[in-house]
């Protein structure tokens, strides 16, 4: 299903992919009577001759190539346990960003220092 401020539905970038593609087109002047641009106009051309789905595809990244390793956040468990050691610290220790090392705190629910002892 379409968002809210789509301009053209599944059945309406069916009919202006047909158009490109199987009746030739310009694709400029399909996307002008479609009132959409040319860049959106090729998009949907180009699924359509690939065969594939005239829907939304979601936005949300396939994968989060930012994400520390495993590994890595368990040396920052075992670092705050251990050595009773800070976000600074180990963040200069492990030559990390400091906000890193307080996220993995946080989505381990590591309590304060001060609540260790």
């Amino acid at each position: 299903m379409p968002h809210a401020n789509a301009p053209l539905t599944p059945e309406g970038r069916r009919r202006l992919a047909i158009l490109i593609v199987e009746e030739d087109w310009p694709i400029r002047r399909a996307a002008e009577r479609f009132q959409v641009s040319p860049a959106t106009a090729r998009k949907w051309a180009v699924r359509y001759r690939s065969g594939q789905p005239l829907t939304d595809r979601s936005s949300r990244p396939h994968t989060s190539p930012g994400r520390l390793p495993k590994k890595r956040e368990h040396r920052i468990i075992s670092l705050r346990f251990n050595r009773r050691w800070g976000p600074h610290r180990i963040s200069y220790h492990l030559g990390i960003p400091r906000a890193t090392v307080g996220r993995v705190l946080e989505r381990y629910r590591m309590p304060r220092l001060d609540h260790i002892d």
